[in-house]
């Protein structure tokens, strides 16, 4: 288990026991250990190694030997214990937004809420509103938020979802009957949620293969299962299918079960033209290739990347030979939108700095919460000026990676900004993000985030439209007049690398591309740990037909501050 499965689970713990109720200190010592593992840079399994987990702070005795079981094991039987004792609807409601630990335990006691179904009822039948802390307001806006987890409901982030197939696929490769293993689907193609697992393997044992895949302790339910294909529920709720196919015709089964169905579609209809016998893929009754590449090389196609098997032209661009040179992860060299404890971060600057550093970055944007985000102890003009020149100092005494000065800067809802020009004059970039009256309608929001891109002293707009994947819906506005004043202005626009945001969503850079608006990704890093989301910024990118030359930190640190100061005059 990695760092981030353990702070996982003791989050879960601490979730819990806060339900319950009966003891809050120990409820927060397990929040706390979660937030400490999730952040801490060194790998917990050397740690163990090494007899130093009682270094953490905050990681007494139970928590390190529940830490060394999990690391030994993979689960915790106290975990296990702890959720049998709570109905199984009870972890439904903690997806609803404004239903935070506490209050389920109060509807659970109250009012045996321990559902969605029960929340609906007692939301529209007035129990809820009756409830002290709830109120009619509270009700109705429940029943929005759970239309919104419905209509969600048995969908994962995708960058959740890879991480458990990387980890599927490398077991099935290890299995000696096994060939070859990948996973495909969505996934494969960086959608931002999924719904499934999908994993191909080529053998010529396929029934052993099965059957030793239905073994896996990550399996917690088989579903069904054939010759060739199993369908089963991983542990959390996950579905997950994998297929067997001989390795003859891996590529052409890999091609299949990756691409989406306009992909497919439009590739088919290539062929008819070439008179070429292609079709989708059915086993032993089309052509078989063995790779991808041998596939696309036999349809007179360049290879076309998994990312852009959309149907939106890339067979045509393959045909033409004028496929982008998709952005590549270790072409980024540094990001700007980066928090640390001064405002609503978990680490201190100094830990920030030593963890892009560690990551090969050579630059680091700090950009801490403006004053008016006071639920992020956003900064006074005051404090932000002295972590600046904090942040300065440092650039003079340490040569491990460059600071740039910034700040996160809130939109006020009339489109200025929460901080004076001359303030603002003294940073080397200002993000500029909407935090606040989300209900605008379309043309208030749009004229409102316009005007502060018209400010000369912003230098990218934050997270677009606002919207938390699976969780809440982006606020209403004309993302097409937003990218063009951003080409009229030079603003550029961040893709935000957050899993939950993924915002500027990638259906739209082709269009900022081509009016030549620049990409920032950005992390949104509120813990040395989410650095690593510039990973999932760099998928969602090429996704978006991103190359380097599109994408503002690719730029080295010399080019960079060369054009910093005249981006923002």
């Amino acid at each position: 288990m990695t760092n981030r499965d353990i702070a996982a689970v003791f989050h879960e713990i601490g979730t819990l026991l806060e339900i319950r109720g009966e003891n809050s200190f120990q409820s927060r010592a397990y929040l706390r250990a979660a937030r400490t593992l999730e952040s801490l840079p060194q790998d917990l399994h050397l740690l163990a190694a090494e007899d130093r987990l009682g270094e953490l702070p905050g990681i007494g005795e139970a928590l390190q030997d529940k830490i060394r079981t999990l690391l030994r094991h993979g689960s915790l039987p106290y975990l296990e214990d702890l959720k049998s004792s709570f109905p199984a609807g009870v972890f439904e409601l903690l997806q609803i937004p404004g239903l935070g630990p506490k209050k389920v335990g109060l509807l659970l006691q109250e009012l045996n809420v321990d559902s969605l179904d029960k929340l609906e009822t007692a939301c529209r039948n007035g129990s809820l509103a009756d409830l002290a802390g709830f109120g009619e307001k509270t009700a109705a806006k429940l029943l929005t938020a759970l239309e919104q987890v419905r209509r969600h409901q048995n969908q994962y982030h995708g960058c959740m979802a890879l991480s458990r197939a990387e980890d599927l696929a490398d077991t099935l490769r290890q299995h000696p009957a096994v060939v070859r293993a990948a996973f495909t689907g969505p996934l494969r193609r960086c959608l931002e949620t999924v719904d499934a697992i999908h994993l191909l393997a080529s053998s010529k044992k396929p029934g052993e293969v099965l059957a030793d895949f239905s073994g896996l302790d990550e399996v917690d339910v088989v579903l069904s299962t054939d010759d060739s294909r199993i369908c089963v529920r991983l542990k959390g709720g996950m579905p997950c299918e994998l297929q067997i196919v001989r390795d003859s015709e891996f590529g052409s089964a890999l091609h299949h079960f990756t691409g989406g169905p306009a992909h497919h579609a439009r590739l088919v209809e290539w062929a008819v033209t070439r008179g070429s016998p292609f079709n989708t893929w059915v086993s032993g009754t089309t052509p078989a290739f063995p790779s991808e590449e041998e596939l696309f090389a036999a349809l007179d196609l360049d290879y076309i990347p998994p990312e852009l098997r959309e149907g939106l032209g890339e067979v045509e661009a393959a045909a033409a030979h004028q496929l982008p040179r998709l952005l590549e992860w270790t072409q980024l060299r540094g990001c700007f939108h980066n928090h640390t404890n001064a405002s609503d971060g978990r680490n201190t600057l100094e830990e920030m700095a030593g963890a892009a550093a560690e990551l090969g970055l050579e630059y680091l944007g700090i950009a801490d919460h403006s004053k008016s985000s006071i639920q992020a102890n956003g900064l006074s003009a005051e404090r932000l000026l002295a972590q600046v020149a904090s942040l300065r100092e440092r650039n003079r005494t340490h040569d491990d990676i460059h600071l740039l000065a910034g700040v996160e800067c809130d939109i006020l809802k009339d489109g200025t900004l929460d901080f004076e020009d001359d303030v603002l004059s003294r940073l080397d970039y200002v993000v500029a993000s909407v935090h606040s009256s989300f209900s605008l309608d379309e043309t208030e929001m749009t004229r409102r985030i316009i005007r502060a891109m018209e400010n000369p002293h912003v230098t990218m707009l934050g997270h677009a439209t606002g919207r938390l994947l699976l969780e809440r819906e982006g606020y209403a506005v004309n993302l097409e007049k937003v990218i063009d004043c951003a080409a009229g202005t030079g603003t550029w626009i961040e893709l935000n690398a957050n899993p939950w945001r993924l915002d500027m969503d990638w259906r739209y850079w082709r269009q900022a591309r081509d009016k030549g608006v620049k990409c920032v990704i950005n992390p949104d890093a509120h813990a040395t740990a989410h650095l690593s989301y510039l990973k999932t910024g760099v998928h969602m990118a090429r996704k978006g037909w991103l190359e380097s030359r599109d994408v503002i930190n690719c730029l080295p640190l010399r080019e960079l501050l060369k054009i910093l100061p005249a981006q923002r005059v």
